[in-house]
């Protein structure tokens, strides 16, 4: 097995890996295991300068798992994902805007597909101000309960939907605009999730519409209570971007969210996302 140096970043969640270079990304075959076994440690992983270049990045990510290929055509490279303001390199960026809230990728998928597992970010460009991605543990979250809360919130169901994200941002939307939310179909998940590992973790975030069977206002403010304690500072990593950076991070029990930046500025990050084969159960 290859030994990983790991550096924790705080003691929620995040780790530094040292002693890992692009070569060693791409020639060392027992490297994917033991970044899998880390992230799951961890949460969150940590390249600093690890400067690799979109082909490569999708090459190691496909020893992760299976990679993400449905949003082809925003980026020459197969598996990449400019996430960016710029409308000339991503046509759907009015969407991201949505990214400043914490959420869990996959909650509102098109069909039944499973959250992702992984998702890996490299930094192409930083913000002058502002545009740090922050990382809670909602594993964490859930263990911090008391057994009393775990058994209540074991019980609740919440309803997930792309309009409750959206709204977020925009708050009195044109008509078209919320009709292109309500065609994508909403999702009921357990508001508990118990992994196959046996560990459990909240699902909660911008998603998050209401709780089903309680009243409306009732059951949004116990998420936004829930989502408060999940992203309690001592929970959270908040990582500054250099040029280089990549970051990888467990979406199934990592909630996540940018920091706000200048709509004009040139913040670039490539995404390439490992698929997950776990339901919310």
């Amino acid at each position: 097995m290859s030994v990983l140096t790991i550096n924790k970043l705080t003691d929620s969640v995040g780790a530094e890996v040292d002693g890992v270079d692009a070569d060693r990304l791409a020639c060392d075959e027992q490297l994917g295991a033991a970044i899998l076994d880390a992230l799951e440690d961890n949460g969150v992983l940590v390249f600093r300068g690890l400067n690799l270049d979109p082909q490569a990045q999708v090459e190691f990510c496909a020893r992760l798992g299976a990679v993400d290929r449905s949003s082809d055509g925003h980026h020459p490279v197969s598996g990449i994902y400019p996430i960016t303001l710029d409308k000339a390199k991503n046509a759907s960026a009015d969407y991201l805007r949505a990214t400043f809230d914490w959420h869990i990728d996959g909650c509102t998928p098109l069909h039944d597909e499973c959250p992702q597992k992984a998702t890996v970010l490299s930094a192409v460009q930083v913000a002058a101000r502002g545009g740090e991605t922050e990382f809670a543990n909602s594993y964490a979250a859930y263990d911090n309960l008391t057994g009393e809360q775990q058994r209540h919130y074991g019980t609740l169901r919440v309803v997930h939907s792309l309009e409750a994200s959206q709204r977020r941002v925009w708050p009195d939307p044109p008509a078209e605009m919320l009709a292109r939310w309500r065609s994508r179909p909403t999702h009921e998940h357990p508001l508990v999730w118990t992994h196959r590992s046996g560990r459990k973790s909240l699902v909660l975030g911008a998603s998050a519409d209401h709780v089903v069977g309680m009243d409306l206002q009732r059951g949004r403010a116990l998420l936004e209570e829930l989502l408060a304690h999940a992203t309690a500072p001592a929970r959270v990593y908040s990582h500054r971007w250099v040029v280089g950076d990549t970051v990888i991070w467990d979406n199934q029990g990592v909630l996540h969210r940018a920091a706000p930046y200048e709509p004009d500025s040139p913040r670039e990050m490539l995404r390439t996302t490992v698929l997950g084969d776990e339901p919310i159960q």
